[in-house]
């Protein structure tokens, strides 16, 4: 609406013009109408010039109106676009004055600059990414090249040369587990992935996805609780469910001591299903809790070497294209609850 009024205004400031012109100009002819000839040859070109010399002062206002209020906002505008474009996201372009109705700059100035603050958080992140992600593959990369120097010994015994061997592959699970993941949630976050909803059973999943750590609870004498509730059927993707079941119950067993204690607990409660993680482990700190969604985020630096930091920020971006809902209780020295909140019904979008 402001903007049809501002064309209307215009419209008639410019109609207003063109009618002070002509009517200057017949003016000036009219005062020679009560003359003879001669005199009407002298008024004709007389009023020509003056129609002439009116034009021009009103050219000359054009120009001067478009370059204070078109060609400096461009060219402000312009400035402002190189330098983004060169990679200076940190570039902010003033607004423009307000006078002679350009609100339109700056609108589209606002926008640039909203533009700009986007692509200089997107810049950082790939930067701390890059950074994060040649840190993880440096210490299994020399992992794998130190041990491989070693096994070239002659001198080795066989044991020894089964325990650099047996190094040797776990870095290289590492490093493939890193590759794995980042491909994975690179997806995820590109919408590569889209969830593939389907009626299915949630307790026989979390049974089984519970028992692929089978050996590593019997092997470090961690004691199993589970409360499951048969039969929970839900409408989901059950491929993107079953990772952040691995996961979640993968970083429990990861920060449970030896004699410790996972409880893995599934309940209905009307048209949600709920599932809970938990151990026994060392817990965290509020600050960490608000960290640990992020993207190669570990709070408990003593068990780096068992994980890339890449698995909460893989279950977070599921939880959220899978319309869920996730929360964490934790307490220094005491454990760590994971709460996963499911539609049974949900509609994925």
């Amino acid at each position: 609406m402001k903007r049809r009024f501002s064309g209307l205004y215009k419209f008639i400031i410019f109609f207003l013009l063109i009618a002070f012109v002509v009517s200057c100009s017949f003016f000036l002819f009219m005062h020679y109408m009560e003359f003879d000839t001669e005199e009407l040859k002298t008024a004709a070109p007389l009023t020509f010039g003056n129609v002439i010399f009116i034009a021009f002062l009103f050219w000359l206002l054009d120009t001067l109106r478009r370059k204070l209020f078109t060609e400096r906002p461009v060219k402000r505008i312009t400035k402002g676009l190189q330098k983004i474009a060169g990679g200076e996201f940190d570039t902010r372009i003033e607004p423009v004055s307000r006078f002679a109705d350009m609100e339109e700059y700056n609108e589209i100035i606002a926008y640039i600059n909203k533009m700009a603050g986007e692509l200089g958080g997107v810049e950082t992140l790939r930067t701390d990414f890059v950074s994060n992600v040649s840190h993880q593959m440096t210490t299994p990369l020399a992992v794998i090249r130190n041990y491989a120097a070693l096994l070239k010994s002659e001198h080795l015994t066989d044991e020894e040369r089964l325990a650099y061997a047996d190094s040797i592959d776990e870095a290289a699970g590492r490093l493939s587990s890193l590759v794995v993941n980042i491909l994975k949630l690179n997806k995820l976050e590109n919408q590569q992935i889209y969830p593939q909803a389907q009626l299915y059973n949630l307790s026989e999943q979390l049974c089984e996805s519970l028992l692929e750590f089978e050996s590593e609870w019997e092997r470090r004498g961690i004691e199993i609780e589970t409360d499951i509730s048969d039969d929970v059927s839900i409408i989901a993707d059950p491929e993107l469910l079953s990772i952040v079941w691995h996961n979640l119950i993968s970083n429990a067993m990861k920060f449970t001591g030896s004699g410790g204690t996972v409880r893995l607990s599934l309940h209905e409660d009307g048209e949600w299903a709920v599932v809970s993680v938990g151990d026994t482990g060392c817990g965290m700190d509020s600050d960490t809790g608000r960290h640990i969604f992020e993207k190669f985020y570990q709070g408990d630096t003593s068990h780096a070497a068992q994980g890339n930091g890449l698995g909460l920020a893989l279950v977070k971006r599921i939880i959220d294209i899978t319309n869920a809902d996730i929360s964490v209780e934790s307490e220094l020295g005491k454990g760590s609850v994971f709460t996963v909140r499911l539609r049974k019904g949900a509609a994925h979008g």
